[in-house]
């Protein structure tokens, strides 16, 4: 296996990451139509007094800049999950259908029941999240052999284009789903209340945790089957626990801020250039590589068009359709 870069940098270019957060992280807090200096965060973080730029920094960029890393980082950590597992390079979480199915269970809240509050949307996009997943691996895992990479990639494109279809028929019918629906699917971390965070935060680190154990087995899955198998490795309990820690970072995070792409494809990749295709250390490094992104890409967004914003989703195509076309245009992309 390469090992990329000399094994003594990996813990300061992983700690140079965690600054680089910490420092966009505030200048997310700072930055905005009301430009706040990069001293006074920090005072009016420890010792809030009451003032206006108190209330705007409590009150609505610190949960905006909080969202932004628990989503980020769920985001990044299950598209590392996700081309460890697959073994693709162009994997993305939205191929477990988690996207079609957080929105599909969007718009059954918004049409049948009347769901209108953040706390109860939220749940309903992390149960259709969820049950699309449980899907996609039933289906792939019905078939001789079990659910195997290829499998699941394709039972994943074929429920998620089911999903989408109803998804579309169901908002044409009516116009004010289709505008509810619209502010969720657009991707932001604007907009959002700040009960968000707190409901989104136990998931997301849950699934941290279950993802960053799986380090190992996903460099043993690489070497393939019966090397795997050889080398003590389950290879059918790696795949559930990493499908399981996919569903819930991708669904937590997509339920939370809406369906961001790119953000999950891209990453890795930069991890791995970083890092070298060791997942103990590419699925860490995504988890602090893409909230530093996703908040750059937000804080963009704020500034480009003030007072107005783009959203940090519409941003982040931006940003990664270059990777992209980058990724497929290299004659050899390693993944593990």
């Amino acid at each position: 296996m390469a090992t990329g870069v000399n094994a003594r940098a990996r813990p300061l270019i992983l700690v140079g990451a965690a600054g680089a957060l910490l420092l966009v992280a505030s200048l997310s807090i700072g930055v905005g139509t009301r430009f706040i200096p990069f001293g006074q965060v920090w005072s009016l973080l420890l010792h809030p007094d009451g003032s206006d730029a108190a209330a705007v920094v409590h009150d609505l960029r610190l949960p905006r800049t909080l969202l932004g890393i628990l989503a980020g980082a769920a985001l990044g950590t299950a598209g590392a999950l996700m081309q460890a597992l697959t073994r693709n390079p162009l994997a993305d979480p939205g191929l477990l259908g988690v996207n079609a199915g957080a929105a599909l269970a969007m718009v059954v809240a918004f049409l049948t029941l009347g769901v209108d509050t953040a706390g109860g949307q939220l749940w309903f996009a992390f149960a259709g999240a969820a049950l699309a997943s449980v899907a996609v691996y039933a289906i792939g895992a019905t078939t001789r052999g079990g659910p195997t990479p290829i499998r699941m990639v394709l039972a994943g494109a074929a429920v998620s284009a089911a999903l989408l279809a109803l998804v579309q028929g169901a908002i044409l019918l009516d116009p004010i789903t289709l505008d509810r629906f619209r502010f969720w699917a657009v991707g932001a971390l604007a907009g959002r209340e700040s009960g968000v965070v707190s409901a989104v935060a136990w998931p997301i680190l849950a699934g941290l945790a279950l993802a960053f154990p799986l380090g190992r087995a996903l460099n043993v899955i690489a070497l393939g089957e019966g090397t795997g198998a050889a080398l003590g490795v389950n290879l059918a309990r790696a795949r559930l626990a990493t499908v399981v820690a996919v569903t819930v970072l991708c669904g937590a995070a997509t339920a939370a801020a809406g369906p961001i792409a790119f953000l999950g494809l891209a990453v890795p990749h930069l991890a791995r250039a970083l890092f070298g295709p060791d997942q103990r250390w590419v699925l860490p490094a995504s988890a602090l590589l893409a909230p530093t992104l996703l908040l750059a890409a937000d804080i963009v967004g704020r500034l480009v068009d003030r007072p107005a914003e783009i959203q940090v989703a519409v941003v982040c195509a931006f940003l990664g359709a270059p990777v992209l076309i980058a990724v497929a245009r290299r004659p050899r992309v390693v993944v593990t």
